[in-house]
């Protein structure tokens, strides 16, 4: 009896030593702004209803969130939301929430892919912001955008800080870190989505995720949420140690929004 109590210490002490996880759930009232979500309701592939909306903005601000920069997808013809089709989302989440009596700060901004149709809005000069003129972009998840070093280029000469969207999830990457180091050098901001740190995504986006944490080139966590699968990725993430180990690095910058 005492030697199989003595392997099974021996078997937690080894589980503790090469897991993953914390012992206790990650506090995110730490970060207090998410810059990254799909919660304005029916006009991406987010929230559908204002009530979907409005549950998962409950759960968030439960989860010690303050405030929420909402950032819809605009993407060519697919997502075509103008700023005024989003400002508009924005008053009808923030009307719903007062109504609730649910106490947390929204904003808006957007989230833009790069892509054929993204000149024509950066010409226009009208593009959704937050804060010191932050600007978050995406890529396609199957290749880069032959232009984008040099629309990255000209949105920064245009006095934009831009910063990309979940790099972590950019798969033809992966053998070559360099680009992610590329895109550092050329002062790009990087967010990564929290629940890539949980597993939600297939095994090696949480290593790259983690890569990328190691290498100190994450300045923002985002939750990306969209619906309640996202919420309880969210929730699975809270044990993570790399979680905790971005949280305490001294280098996101989500507390300054």
């Amino acid at each position: 009896m005492e030697q199989i109590k003595f392997i099974n210490t021996l078997m937690n002490l080894f589980k503790n030593i090469f897991s993953n996880k914390s012992s206790n759930p990650i506090d995110l009232s730490v970060l207090g702004t998410d810059m990254h979500s799909h919660l304005i309701p029916g006009i991406d592939d987010g929230a559908q209803t204002i009530e979907e909306s409005i549950e998962l903005i409950r759960e968030l601000n439960q989860l010690g969130y303050k405030k929420l920069i909402i950032t819809p997808h605009v993407q060519g013809e697919f997502f075509i939301s103008t700023p005024e089709i989003i400002l508009i989302g924005l008053e009808e989440v923030r009307a719903a929430l007062k109504n609730e009596e649910i106490q947390i700060k929204i904003d808006a901004a957007a989230e833009y892919l790069i892509d054929d149709k993204f000149e024509e809005k950066l010409k226009s000069g009208n593009l959704l912001t937050f804060n010191e003129n932050y600007i978050l972009i995406e890529l396609s998840f199957f290749s880069p955008h032959p232009n984008l070093l040099s629309y990255i280029f000209d949105l920064q000469i245009a006095g934009y800080k831009v910063i990309l969207a979940h790099p972590e999830r950019y798969s033809y990457w992966f053998d070559n870190f360099k680009k992610f180091e590329d895109l550092k050098n050329r002062g790009v901001f990087f967010q990564i989505n929290i629940i890539s740190l949980g597993g939600y995504y297939p095994f090696p986006v949480k290593k790259i995720a983690e890569k990328l944490i190691d290498n100190n080139m994450i300045e923002f966590l985002g939750t990306d949420m969209h619906n309640q699968n996202y919420m309880q990725g969210l929730k699975q993430a809270l044990n993570e140690k790399y979680l905790d180990k971005i949280l305490s690095s001294g280098k996101l910058l989500n507390y300054q929004l």
